[in-house]
């Protein structure tokens, strides 16, 4: 029987899926008119979510102290302490719920402009393009499932923003760190769908390679951070998650055959 090849390590593997993004950006070499082209229901977006982000930070007082009603009570450091940990909670939840809308509200309204990048970057080095169909309504129906998980990921790390002295650095990691996972999952969706491949097969195929995923998925969220960075790379996300997806699929074509007597 042969011996599996041995797994790379967690770090080289996140590493290289990062990578994977960086690839993406390298798509604007080959086809930079396509992906200009992929700005512009980026921008539209952006545009909204920042406009409501700006809204929050402006109002963010009052609503911190219209929620800790109970901190009014209290004597100094402490009371202070809470309705920081809230604000921080409350202003970093509001932008991962913003990232992850973002992205689905990006591909919904982009639909026609990013199955061209997509194709594109299926057809490099002579691919045959996988054949399912995806769908502008299929496209909807994830999106809607994308920001329901980012709500819930959003709540997560509110309330971890929450623990005193600490939270506000844990809330920020726990939001990159899972809405980094959501991108990648949704992002790689329409590349594994137009194989025939089915959403308990996608999740098995991701979990395996999970370091991989992790660090597409949080390199493109600490991109969407950057002032404009989620307009400029949400083309090369949609061509590099593309990639990714092929990675995966390769990844789990040679542990089975290395497996094989």
């Amino acid at each position: 029987m042969t011996q599996p090849s041995p797994a790379p390590g967690a770090l080289p593997a996140f590493l290289g899926g990062a990578a994977t993004l960086a690839r993406g950006f390298g798509f604007w070499a080959r086809r930079p008119r396509l992906m200009a082209w992929g700005l512009i229901p980026a921008a539209i977006v952006g545009a909204v979510l920042l406009a409501a982000l700006v809204t929050l930070a402006v109002f963010l007082t009052r609503i911190v102290d219209a929620v800790t009603p109970f901190a009014d009570a209290w004597s100094e450091p402490w009371a202070s302490i809470v309705r920081f940990a809230s604000g921080t909670a409350l202003l970093g939840g509001g932008v991962v719920l913003a990232v992850v809308s973002f992205t689905a509200l990006t591909l919904i309204v982009g639909e026609p402009f990013y199955d061209r990048i997509w194709r594109a970057a299926e057809s490099v080095g002579g691919a045959t393009l996988p054949q399912a169909d995806y769908g502008f309504w299929r496209s909807v129906r994830d999106g809607v499932g994308l920001v329901l998980r980012g709500l819930v990921a959003a709540l997560i790390a509110a309330l971890l923003g929450l623990v005193p002295l600490v939270g506000g650095a844990l809330g920020a990691v726990t939001a990159v760190t899972l809405t980094g996972w959501l991108l990648a999952d949704e992002l790689t969706t329409r590349a594994l769908s137009a194989r025939g491949i089915d959403a308990r097969e996608r999740r098995r195929l991701r979990r395996a390679q999970r370091s991989r995923v992790l660090g597409f998925g949080v390199a493109t969220q600490l991109c969407f951070l950057v002032p404009l960075g989620a307009v400029i790379t949400m083309p090369a996300a949609i061509a590099g998650s593309t990639m990714l997806a092929r990675t995966l699929l390769e990844g789990t074509a040679r542990a089975n055959a290395d497996v094989t007597p």
